[in-house]
């Protein structure tokens, strides 16, 4: 029987799944090896990566955002690495727009698209049939036509420029329930729901609550055939490499990179500002002794066409500070460095609570691949052995229509509960841990779990005091 033969005794469903496209996913945290595991998959099959690091897209900041050198990349195609201007937003809807079409185009070459990335919302963008936080305009037409009981349009609901309390308090006028769903500060996802509600008169509750929620994140629901592979490590690891490129950033020059987009004046919540790494160095760069440094080094080149703003590529800056006098700017850096990898290693665990999320609420079937040790030793052997062997068979199978190992086979759940009924809204306050607020059974289950609850709970039993209680 041939391949034609076989499609047309199976199921409709079958046939639908075997007309997708096939995708490779590579998720995981920050240093974990993402991208040198997609180059070294290239060894094995016609790869070409599509980056989905949401910081990675920008021009500019190579060395902060460890954006893979063009010598170290082994003529692996790379898409929408380095190519969007650092100055305007590129969201989720944008990051699916502009994949969809480069998805096409590599199988069209026959050839293995990889999405390489940890910006998991990145990834859900591709997977779901819609978008339900990033881009409410990522939503496919079908579902919004699928909403009932939605109010009538008001343009005076459209949120407000750099007023978030004041947008805040209206979505909370319109829309409780969503407004209960989000931190009252998160000003770019409640501008996103005023603006839904103007343009088209829906509630977003409704759209989070209604029919169109229902398939939202189920992998069985994706437009491609994606086989998810996860390589991860053990924290105290990662945290320690993740240290480790710090400095080594630093020693290539991150400070001149940060210095370079430095605007006193410029909007730090969009675009490449917002990597990790650039604000933490603005105490640093308001101070005098920076332009100063900067100012002599430009007259020393004896380049009077060099302004302020110009790169500074030439010297660097971090020894030029280290010779100076002024205490508390070196102060500041090394305040600044620190701070960088504290937010580094808290990144890491947001990436592995999502990675743990997307598989246990949504029942993606995430193959794992684990370089603890071969971070450990750095040795070539050892992430051979450990990272790619492994994933070179997983990627085998998939691509061989293997059900047992392919990705895209829904795990089944147990309890036999929807998404709608997973209680994605209710929101938790954990008193014993400073009323941190928590959204959705899975998140507040998580943070019961979580090593800093429960040693807080045991701190409290100890001194006699009530455990932790739940307001919703």
């Amino acid at each position: 029987m041939d391949d034609s033969e076989a499609l047309g005794n199976s199921n409709p469903s079958d046939r639908a799944k075997a007309k997708k496209q096939k995708v490779v996913v590579i998720m995981g945290p920050t240093g974990s090896g993402k991208s040198k595991l997609a180059i070294d998959l290239a060894s094995h099959f016609p790869v070409e990566a599509i980056n989905a690091d949401s910081m990675q897209v920008y021009r500019g900041l190579d060395v902060l955002t460890n954006k893979v050198p063009l010598s170290d990349q082994k003529r692996v195609p790379h898409h929408l690495l380095g190519t969007v201007s650092p100055n305007v937003e590129f969201t989720a809807k944008e990051f699916r727009d502009s994949a969809i079409p480069l998805i096409n185009e590599i199988s069209a070459r026959n050839c293995l698209p990889v999405i390489v990335g940890g910006t998991n919302y990145f990834i859900q963008a591709l997977v779901s049939p819609f978008l339900l936080d990033e881009s409410f305009e990522a939503m496919d037409e079908t579902c919004m036509d699928n909403l009932s009981g939605t109010t009538p349009l008001d343009k005076s609901f459209i949120p407000e420029k750099n007023s978030s309390n004041n947008n805040y308090d209206l979505l909370k006028d319109i829309d409780p329930v969503a407004a209960n769903r989000m931190h009252p500060n998160n000003n770019r996802k409640i501008s996103q729901y005023l603006s839904l509600y103007a343009r088209t008169g829906v509630l977003p509750s409704k759209i989070f609550q209604g029919k169109a929620a229902e398939k939202w994140g189920q992998v069985g629901n994706s437009r491609y055939d994606c086989c998810f592979v996860c390589v991860d490590a053990s924290l105290p690891v990662l945290d320690r490499y993740v240290e480790q490129r710090v400095d080594c950033m630093m020693d290539a020059g991150l400070l001149n990179e940060v210095y370079d987009i430095y605007d006193q004046n410029a909007d730090y919540s969009r675009g490449l500002r917002q990597a990790i790494g650039v604000r933490e160095f603005e105490p640093l760069l308001k101070t005098p002794v920076i332009e100063e440094i900067c100012k002599r080094e430009r007259e020393l080149t004896k380049d009077s066409r060099r302004e302020k703003g110009d790169k500074v590529s030439n010297y660097d800056l971090r020894e030029l500070l280290k010779l100076s006098s002024d205490m508390k700017s070196i102060t500041l850096m090394e305040e600044a460095i620190e701070k960088v990898k504290v937010n580094t290693r808290r990144l890491v665990r947001r990436q592995k609570r999502m990675v743990n999320r997307l598989q246990k609420l949504f029942d993606w079937t995430i193959h794992y691949v684990d370089s603890t040790d071969s971070l450990s030793s750095k040795s070539d052997d050892i992430w051979t052995g450990q990272v790619v062997d492994p994933a070179v068979k997983i990627v085998r199978s998939f691509l061989g229509n293997n059900e047992s190992l392919s990705s895209t086979s829904v795990t089944s759940n147990s309890s036999g509960v929807k998404i709608l009924q997973r209680d994605l809204w209710t929101q938790y306050t954990c008193k014993a841990c400073g009323d941190r607020v928590l959204r959705g059974i899975h998140e507040w289950e998580q943070h019961k779990q979580g090593r800093g609850h429960r040693k807080r709970i045991a701190s409290l039993k100890n001194k006699s005091q009530a455990l932790c209680l739940v307001e919703q």
